[in-house]
């Protein structure tokens, strides 16, 4: 873990990669639970039987599943002080490049590729890329940028 104590500690570690963070499981009643919350239940997600002699061998997660928990892994990885509130400011690129089996761990890497000021905080733009335990092509890659608004005095 990679703690910086300003927005510009953070902007001096432009390039620099930090992590990988620790292994996140990620199984089936996690699946499950996402493809309920978004209506999705391709069997290649939810019927381990079926997808058991699927293309993938087994059950795998949503890509956006695994989009969505970028920021649980990235905050494994790197805090800044003195942040008061942070905001998902959106994505310039996502990949999936791999499946994501289900029952596997993944941990993330990231890179911080810019950081600007924004009226009232900060801009961080962070390069990350999500590993499976398994091995071989990463499951996701994804440009995120996020906004923090610091306490005051920071």
């Amino acid at each position: 873990m990679r703690t910086f104590a300003s927005p510009a500690e953070l902007a001096a570690a432009v390039g620099q990669s930090l992590g990988p963070g620790p292994w996140h499981p990620v199984d089936q009643e996690r699946v499950a639970l996402f493809a309920e919350a978004t209506d999705d239940y391709q069997w290649i997600h939810v019927d381990p039987e079926r997808a058991a002699v699927g293309p993938f061998g087994g059950t795998i997660a949503h890509g956006y599943l695994t989009l969505s928990l970028l920021p649980a892994l990235v905050t494994r990885i790197y805090r800044v002080e003195g942040v008061r509130m942070g905001v998902n400011y959106g994505l310039d690129r996502v990949r999936f490049p791999a499946p994501l089996r289900v029952g596997t761990r993944i941990r993330a890497t990231a890179s911080i590729a810019e950081v600007t000021p924004v009226p009232g905080g900060t801009q961080v733009v962070t390069e990350v890329t999500v590993e499976s335990e398994t091995g071989g092509k990463p499951v996701c890659a994804a440009r995120t940028i996020s906004r923090l608004y610091f306490e005051e005095g920071k």
